[in-house]
């Protein structure tokens, strides 16, 4: 099955796409390639941007606040495993202090002087190459130990804000519950009578070969199945398509 996800609102569009940038960016720090190591800063300098545009840490903070007043209610609550319920509690508390304590999000890495031009030159196309950054083709040719542990470095303050998106997006991907549809002719619709959500959902059969279009609003899902050929735009099905829906709210 192939999970596709969808945010209702720009706060969580946000967290998705820091979540993708951690994502591509532990995965190519890993590796031992200099051209690996280019995309992780790539990564990395996005991550940036991404923080200075949108105030991640802010939003970050105020929504596990909320988590833990909505969670600590429920202690009192018939049926509630308490020892289950502390156990997160104290993780909220302890992400979010982290976070808290840092001040601003990567400040030392806007600090660092050497990254700071490199940050500069790496967006324009070549502009990294030897000719244009002979410190950074220096450091490109260390050894690959030498770069993965610069690069440790300098993911480490990035650390707190992933550890604290990630037990967000979890509290809301758990909150969902998945149920099974069929697409009539490619087409769902579902009427929410003002009831918002979070996060929306979708596993599909990847036999099927098709891909979902998804929005809402507090009236409507709407989920539209194509298909995407790489040489038109994409086309939509026809013929009738099971899929899963995951409604998340927190």
């Amino acid at each position: 099955m192939i999970l596709y996800e969808y945010p209702c609102n720009e706060r969580v569009r946000t967290l998705l796409r820091v979540e993708y940038l951690f994502d591509r960016l532990f995965f190519f720090a890993q590796g031992e390639d200099p051209h690996f190591h280019q995309v992780a800063l790539t990564t990395l300098f996005d991550l940036l941007d991404i923080c200075e545009r949108a105030d991640v840490r802010t939003a970050a903070l105020q929504d596990l606040d909320r988590h833990r007043t909505a969670l600590a209610a429920l202690r009192e609550h018939p049926g509630v495993d308490r020892q289950t319920l502390d156990t997160l509690l104290e993780e909220i508390q302890t992400v979010s202090a982290a976070l808290a304590g840092q001040g601003r999000i990567g400040q030392c890495l806007r600090d660092n002087e050497w990254l700071a031009s490199l940050r500069g030159r790496i967006s324009m196309p070549g502009g990294s190459s030897p000719i244009d950054l002979p410190s950074y083709y220096a450091w490109q040719v260390k050894p690959a130990d030498v770069r993965i542990q610069d690069l440790r470095h300098w993911i480490e303050p990035m650390l707190p804000l992933y550890r604290t998106m990630a037990l967000i997006l979890q509290l809301l991907r758990d909150a969902g519950d998945a149920r099974e549809h069929t697409a009539s002719q490619g087409a769902y619709q579902e009427m929410l009578g003002g009831k918002t959500f979070q996060l929306l959902r979708v596993w599909v059969d990847s036999q099927h070969g098709v891909f979902p279009e998804i929005s809402a609003n507090k009236y409507v899902i709407w989920v539209r199945f194509s298909t995407q050929d790489n040489e038109v735009k994409p086309q939509p099905v026809g013929a009738d398509v099971t899929f899963r829906l995951a409604r998340c709210n927190l």
